[in-house]
């Protein structure tokens, strides 16, 4: 399975998701895709196994994967201070791959139902839903 994590600034919450997912899969390979090169380096520290940035290499990206990962801004253009530019949006929108977010309300988008949550419980969650995911695809 081709899993995708998508992060812009300073790459910490991408750093931390790949970290999560290295940790409860250590064998998946996990390609990391930065709106910039700060995140994508933070993003391959984190053990990610390929990384590319900018706009053309997440929407190319995104065509071909099983599950993208992110917080809720990557479906917003213009979100992460106008780092999620449009084309971006729109490709994570437009995959077929499934999408595991993690709600930062700091996006401009907050989700009825979601209360406050810890940032690294969200994180677990969402790398137990991956894992989830490519077990049953194995």
């Amino acid at each position: 399975m081709k899993l995708v994590v998508i992060d812009g600034q300073g790459g910490g919450v991408g750093r931390s998701i790949v970290a999560a997912l290295k940790a409860r899969m250590p064998g998946q390979q996990v390609i990391a895709l930065g709106t910039n090169v700060q995140a994508t380096t933070a993003m391959l520290k984190a053990g990610a196994d390929a990384g590319a940035t900018g706009e053309s290499a997440i929407r190319y990206q995104c065509r071909s994967a099983d599950i993208i990962l992110g917080v809720t801004g990557i479906l917003h253009a213009n979100a992460m201070m106008g780092e999620i530019s449009p084309g971006i949006a729109a490709a994570v929108s437009l995959s077929e791959g499934q999408k595991i977010l993690v709600p930062l309300e700091r996006c401009g988008l907050m989700i009825a139902g979601v209360g406050k949550q810890p940032l690294d419980g969200l994180i677990r969650q969402a790398a137990d839903m991956a894992a989830a995911l490519c077990s049953q695809n194995a």
